[in-house]
């Protein structure tokens, strides 16, 4: 074999591999190079009936408040109440030594029996010298000294009769009786305790707090912005006395009862700037107690032309204005400057900027930015999870690649 033959094979070889790298150049240019637009989901917005609420701390303060003080000078005999247990007005409480009242109203009885025998003997006086001075047997000046004799006579009778009421009136004061019906507090004196008139000596205090009050706190500014709404038509009030009012208690819980609005002050606090509304809540089993912190929601009327906007589509330029991003008739993302004025659970209400029917990005806000092409699905509120049961012996299955936010997303066919 000569040396053309020989190098026959090694030609071949090239020319095959050649062919074999040209079409691999041919496939790799078939390749598309163009990404997919990314997937967000969308929600329509629309607007709706949004009731107006705010939320103010404030304190209890009981319904009615007594405080039992002495009204007479004495010792104490007795204490006739448990502390901290019901009372009924007109209840007997303490019992003031009344020795010396007794005393004083025996005094003031005699002395009125004193004062009514002598107006009978200047009455009998004045009727003689009255016949007497028609025959002048006495001078007409005797017979007005004898006039003015009974006159005196009668007003001592009166006199005499205020001080056996004044007498009996401080007698009654030993009995210290509760003015109110309510819970009774801490004694402050006690058996043996010298107490005083003048000093108005405390010796416990009585409290109804079935019904009880709640003053909270509002600023004056809204207050103001409150007021324009309403003068605009933008919220319409539920009624005088309507609107409801929702206690959460200090350890967080919800009080079951609902409360009433009875009054807002109309005096601005100086050192606050707030104004003081009272509500009105029943408390059947004692769990306010008078000056508990609370916090207290307020429903003051609705807002028809409002959206409710999932919190997580909301976010917050470098100026602190509220955005969201929104999908435009050519399937374009842009963004949208609003005015989301306060949450309600899980939302923003937002009162401007965005309008009717416009699809809003809710999830994968994080993929797009404005003028972005984007495919659109619709979007389900988050739903807890069913819990899946397992055959005995199945392994566990491993969580897959979808799980989390997007697993969220109802899958659709894109948007034209």
């Amino acid at each position: 074999m000569d040396l053309h033959e020989r190098s026959k094979p090694c030609a071949w070889i090239s020319a095959t591999a050649l062919l074999v790298l040209l079409s691999g150049c041919n496939a790799q240019s078939k390749t598309p190079s163009q990404p997919q637009p990314p997937e967000v989901a969308i929600l329509k917005v629309k607007r709706e009936a949004v009731p107006v609420s705010i939320e103010l701390p404030g304190r209890t303060n009981a319904y009615l408040v007594a405080q039992v003080r002495a009204r007479v000078d004495g010792i104490v005999l007795k204490r006739e109440f448990k502390e901290g247990s019901d009372v009924n007005a007109g209840q007997r409480l303490y019992k003031i030594d009344p020795a010396p009242y007794i005393a004083a109203l025996n005094s003031a009885q005699a002395t009125l029996a004193n004062a009514e025998a002598a107006v009978k003997a200047a009455t009998a006086q004045a009727e003689r010298y009255n016949i007497l001075v028609g025959g002048n047997a006495v001078s007409k000046q005797e017979y007005d000294n004898a006039i003015a004799t009974r006159d005196q006579a009668v007003a001592n009778v009166a006199s005499g009769k205020a001080a056996v009421q004044t007498a009996r009136i401080n007698l009654g004061y030993t009995d210290v009786l509760s003015p109110i019906t309510g819970r009774s507090g801490i004694s402050v004196v006690t058996e043996g305790a010298y107490v005083q008139a003048s000093a108005a000596t405390l010796m416990t205090t009585v409290q109804q707090i079935d019904p009880i009050y709640v003053d909270l706190n509002q600023s004056s500014v809204e207050g103001l912005q409150l007021r324009r709404a309403v003068a605009s038509g933008r919220i319409k009030l539920t009624g005088p006395g309507e609107a409801t009012v929702t206690l959460q208690l200090e350890d967080g819980t919800q009080y079951p009862e609902t409360g009433k609005l009875q009054f807002t002050d109309i005096t601005v606090d100086q050192t606050t700037g707030s104004v003081t509304i009272r509500a009105i809540f029943s408390n059947p089993r004692y769990v306010l107690l008078p000056g508990m912190y609370v916090r207290a929601r307020i429903d003051e009327g609705v807002n028809e032309n409002a959206m409710l906007v999932p919190q997580v589509a909301v976010t917050h330029n470098p100026l602190g204005e509220a955005t969201a991003l929104v999908v435009g008739a050519n399937g374009k993302a842009a963004v949208r400057t609003i005015q989301a004025t306060r949450t309600l659970g899980d939302k923003w209400v937002v009162e401007g900027g965005l309008n009717d029917g416009e699809q809003l990005i809710v999830s994968g806000v994080q993929k797009v930015q404005p003028s972005m092409q984007v495919r659109t699905v619709a979007w389900q509120p988050p739903q807890q999870p069913a819990q899946e049961t397992q055959q005995p012996g199945a392994q566990p299955s491993a969580p897959s690649a979808s799980s989390g936010p997007q697993n969220r997303i109802a899958r659709s066919s894109p948007a034209q």
